[in-house]
């Protein structure tokens, strides 16, 4: 049994599905369906069970699964053991923005006992550049939020975040319960500079084309509140792990949603912003990459961010 075969079907295992696992592995669909084919020729039996809705294990594919993801953890130590002895381990991972995220928590902790004799080196980016310099070679792999141009990267989504528009708190809009796009068609937005992605400067600001340029997130505050611009923010979701803050503290957004990641002023608010899609948070690597440190932290960024929310740490990005 070849080891990519058994990620391939360790892959279709977890999605349930041949569609959504050719997707996670970035291939067609035919080419996986023929190497799972082919796997189960060779072990002799049925390893899966298939119908419109997407395939399920059978007792033998249920025995292979957890010996193939023994093998393949295996088969990741060596490697990382033998990238070790050749000098030294080391994962640059570059974090867009939020530091508060228990997701990021969670993974944080994972890799630490996974990875116990690797240099791990994280760099923070600011807004400009949503890949967090994997196009420029600058980290191995990325904890980011989208939309951005995908071209040559791998993407997996790790949650969804719903949006919130930071306002002034004296703004006639802050005592809203939720706005929509079309409440906003008059107000100036922030803009990020000349270059930035353009999906992603469509997403959070808009397309403005005026209004102030910002690269960080205090600087989106600070233009809301000196400017009255208007902008977006990820919220807390009911199911993210954060602790309520406690009390006497900052009140949550209007309709009881929290800002993610960041305290804000007291000047300030945000409230949610209905009609628009949510923000995903996003582990991100080069297309093709096989190095096993990159691909370990992918697979321990999926479990934490899907951990149960009452098992996170106080405290957290996103």
């Amino acid at each position: 049994m070849e080891l990519r075969t058994l990620r391939y079907f360790v892959t279709v295992a977890e999605e349930a599905h041949f569609g959504r696992a050719a997707a996670r592995l970035h291939m067609s669909q035919p080419p996986l369906s023929r190497a799972i084919k082919k796997l189960e020729a060779g072990v002799g039996a049925p390893l899966l069970l298939r119908s419109p809705a997407g395939v399920s294990l059978t007792p033998v594919g249920k025995v292979l699964l957890e010996e193939a993801r023994g093998l393949l953890d295996h088969a990741d130590r060596v490697r990382e053991r033998v990238a070790t002895a050749a000098g030294g381990a080391r994962l640059d991972v570059g974090i867009l923005g939020d530091s508060a995220d228990p997701g990021a928590s969670r993974l944080a902790e994972a890799f630490r006992t996974r990875h116990p004799g690797v240099e791990l080196r994280v760099r923070d980016t600011d807004l400009t550049d949503p890949t967090c310099g994997l196009r420029s070679g600058r980290v191995d792999v990325a904890l980011t939020r989208g939309p951005f141009d995908e071209t040559g990267l791998s993407v997996r989504e790790l949650r969804r975040d719903p949006v919130g528009v930071v306002l002034r708190a004296d703004d006639p809009l802050a005592g809203a319960e939720s706005l929509t796009r079309a409440d906003l068609a008059e107000r100036p937005w922030f803009r990020f500079p000349p270059g930035t992605d353009r999906l992603w400067q469509n997403y959070w600001s808009g397309g403005a084309e005026e209004g102030p340029v910002v690269r960080v997130v205090r600087e989106c505050l600070h233009a809301v509140l000196w400017s009255g611009t208007v902008g977006l923010m990820p919220l807390a979701g009911e199911h993210d792990g954060r602790p309520a803050p406690p009390s006497g503290q900052a009140a949550p957004a209007a309709g009881g949603r929290r800002p993610f990641g960041h305290d804000l002023p007291p000047d300030l608010t945000v409230v949610p912003l209905t009609g628009m899609p949510p923000s995903r948070v996003l582990v991100a690597w080069n297309k093709g990459s096989t190095d096993p440190l990159v691909l370990s932290f992918v697979a321990l960024a999926t479990a934490a961010y899907r951990a149960p929310a009452a098992a996170a740490p106080p405290g957290g990005t996103g």
